[in-house]
């Protein structure tokens, strides 16, 4: 998978100077990395709201679009998928693949501290917290 991935970006990378107005990929590129956001953005809910409402071919088609709008914002922000992979591996073998790593620091042991970066402290999300609060009894 990687590999296409890597494609993607590449073809994204060729198509930025084309013609905006024969070229989706341009025409994000001459809005701006907010209107890459935002298309990020929906793509992601739409991938979420085919996923809750049991779609799962509309997930796939959705889920190509998310790539194809993330490698695109990936390109517009100086990221390469060779980045993307690095930290992947780094977090790995912090915690497993299957794992995101937690918003508190994670404790390395010895072993792992001579190889892995040290685990970057997170600032705390205070709306969440606030709303957990609110749940509480």
């Amino acid at each position: 998978m990687s590999d296409s991935i890597e494609r993607l970006y590449e073809a994204v990378i060729a198509a930025k100077d084309l013609d905006p107005a024969t070229s989706r990929t341009a025409r994000l590129f001459q809005r701006g990395p907010a209107k890459m956001a935002k298309k990020l953005a929906e793509e992601a809910v739409e991938v979420v709201i085919d996923a809750i409402s049991g779609k799962p071919d509309a997930v796939v088609r959705e889920s190509a679009d998310l790539l194809y709008n993330l490698t695109v914002l990936w390109a517009s922000a100086g990221v390469t998928p060779e980045d993307v992979w690095r930290e992947m591996e780094r977090r790995e073998r912090l915690l497993g693949i299957a794992e995101k790593l937690p918003k508190s620091p994670v404790k390395v042991s010895k072993s792992l501290s001579k190889t892995a970066a040290v685990p970057v402290v997170r600032r705390r999300i205070v709306a969440l917290e606030n709303r957990l609060r609110k749940r509480q009894p």
